[in-house]
């Protein structure tokens, strides 16, 4: 039974699954759309507001700067830290959540597996 179970496991290992959402968060930030399943949009979709509001915490608190910023590499490559850190925290000032939308698409052809595209708003 998933009794108190939480997250989606897309069929992989712990460090496989780790790896993927690191990879997907990455690819997000550096190209600001993707394509993707739909379940892949939607777990990216929590982190993704999660990561932008740390990176917002770190621009105004300066003495947790750097704490912050480790945290951040922790779950994305350096490029995209700096590029959330510049550019992202910029945009998103006013807004306090929903950076992103998820629009679902036709299904894949080849297995029939729900699709979606993921953008910064």
């Amino acid at each position: 039974m998933k009794h108190q179970k939480k997250g989606r496991i897309f069929g992989r290992e712990r460090n496989q699954r780790n790896a993927l959402m690191k990879t997907l968060l990455g690819s997000l930030i550096m190209h600001e759309h993707m394509a993707t399943t739909e379940a892949k949009a939607k777990a990216v979709k929590n982190f993704i507001d999660q990561l932008v509001n740390k990176a917002k915490v770190a621009r105004k608190d300066e003495d947790r700067k750097v704490a912050l910023i480790r945290d951040l590499r922790k779950h994305i490559p350096l490029m995209a830290v700096k590029k959330l850190m510049g550019d992202f925290t910029n945009r998103f000032e006013t807004r306090q959540s929903g950076y992103v939308r998820v629009i679902k698409t036709e299904a894949r052809k080849s297995d029939s597996a729900r699709m979606a595209i993921i953008e910064f708003v």
